[in-house]
């Protein structure tokens, strides 16, 4: 199984039989001629645009944007309402986060998460393999915030996301505070990931990735 960061909190997973699920697309420029590949499976935490851009390659894809269970054969997808903010939801509204049963693996997208969950919510991301969670702050958690979830939810992998990084224009913090608060990061140079090599190769379980440039 693959994970390609498009950067910002959009990700792909191509499972080992070649299906596509895309998380939380966001909005390409309009002159450019870059655009996502087709999928299978849409998730999007939020009605934003930078998490909810579908482009003409997918104008028929599955799309799953609320809470609930969905079985599509290749993904067991469960949405669980939170928010946005720290004042549920009243300032930016709700978010939610996307457990993903893949191959054997169990994900979880938060999204624009922007508080720490309540215990009921907590439950319930327990035994994750890989974690996608936001740490730049300003609309989200920032690292500190981040670094505390990662310690309830006890992933086995962490992968951040929805941060400056060179080429950003959105006010985000950098990786500093989340970077602050570990000790064990592994940067890869490469923006895609293989599963089958994670026990392996990363000892760490905090895994930052290149940005892949969508063509």
């Amino acid at each position: 199984m693959q994970i390609i960061w498009y950067g910002h909190s959009c990700f792909l997973i191509k499972t080992s039989s070649g299906k596509r699920i895309l998380l939380d697309p966001f909005k390409i420029d309009i002159n450019s001629n870059a655009s996502f590949p087709k999928c299978d499976l849409i998730t999007l935490s939020h009605t934003h645009f930078n998490h909810s851009y579908i482009n003409k390659n997918n104008t028929d894809t599955k799309i799953i944007n609320t809470e609930g269970y969905f079985d599509m054969n290749f993904a067991k997808t469960y949405g669980i309402n939170a928010y946005h903010d720290k004042l549920l939801g009243l300032k930016r509204g709700k978010n939610i986060i996307f457990i993903l049963k893949i191959d054997n693996y169990t994900f979880c997208h938060l999204g624009d998460l922007g508080h720490i969950p309540d215990d009921t919510i907590l439950d319930k991301l327990q035994g994750i393999d890989i974690l996608f969670i936001p740490i730049g702050g300003k609309f989200t958690l920032d690292g500190y915030e981040a670094s505390k979830l990662c310690e309830l939810i006890l992933p086995k992998y962490i992968i951040p996301m929805q941060y400056r990084t060179l080429d950003s224009s959105i006010p985000l913090d950098d990786l500093d505070k989340f970077i602050f608060s570990n000790k064990y990061i592994n940067k890869i140079n490469s923006s895609s990931l293989d599963t089958n090599i994670l026990t392996s190769k990363y000892q760490s379980n905090i895994i930052l990735m290149n940005i892949c440039k969508l063509n």
